[in-house]
């Protein structure tokens, strides 16, 4: 789901880290888990690592959803779903996490997520796509060379990702609002309306006419007079 894109790229960046320029990664120079090579395709073609060290959130974002989120049709998938094939296309290339989730769900194999693909993934229980994707990818990583170097950590990584995808998989859609069920909404100079039905406040009894009443009766006493 693409609402998911914002918290899915957050766990992957947690995962990647910062700057990288271990001779053993076969990734190359990266940072933030961006790499040299994609960083010229995507963002300035004539980059150095001076450049790519520099790396602003705005461009890591442009990174990783165009060569990643996009590559795996990250906004089709279901939720948890879509994070981890996100985070193994980051760790292992787009087309091999498209072709792993195509073989847990019987599609054919051609490393493009689409229509069939993605009618196969949601004919199935979620939980059980990314308990199956995180095993399949853990057991690809094992047969590495580079296991014995980096092995700790990518195991750790699988680890956290299902955690997160099976947390993920188990929230629900935010429900869309209906405009029509909205309450209408006053401008900011509309006077709010007297309740219906509510009783007027009546006034004390006689009003002016008894207090003045009273004033002349009074002068009347003083002056000698009767009372009305």
């Amino acid at each position: 789901m693409d609402r998911n894109f914002a918290r899915a790229l957050a766990l992957v960046l947690k995962s990647e880290g910062g700057w990288s320029d271990n001779p053993a990664d076969p990734g190359g120079t990266t940072m933030k888990g961006v790499t040299l090579a994609n960083f010229r395709r995507y963002v300035k073609a004539d980059a150095t690592k001076a450049d790519l060290r520099k790396i602003s959130d705005e461009q890591v974002g442009t990174v990783y959803r165009r060569f990643y989120w996009d590559a795996v049709a990250g906004a089709e998938l279901p939720g948890g779903v879509d994070y981890a094939v996100f985070d193994f296309a980051v760790n292992s290339g787009p087309g091999r996490a498209a072709k792993y989730l195509q073989a847990i769900v019987g599609a054919n194999q051609d490393g493009r997520i689409g229509p069939a693909t993605l009618s196969a993934v949601q004919a199935r229980p979620a939980g059980a796509v990314i308990d199956a994707l995180c095993d399949a990818r853990l057991a690809f990583l094992m047969r590495l060379p580079t296991w014995p170097t980096f092995g700790r950590g990518w195991s750790e990584r699988v680890g956290s990702v299902r955690a997160q995808a099976l947390l993920l998989s188990a929230s629900p859609a935010a429900p869309t609002p209906d405009p029509s069920l909205a309450p209408p909404r006053a401008g900011p100079s509309a006077a709010l309306p007297a309740p219906t039905g509510a009783p007027a406040v009546p006034d004390a009894p006689g009003g002016r006419n008894a207090f003045w009443r009273l004033v002349s009766a009074i002068f009347k006493i003083i002056l000698g007079g009767k009372p009305a």
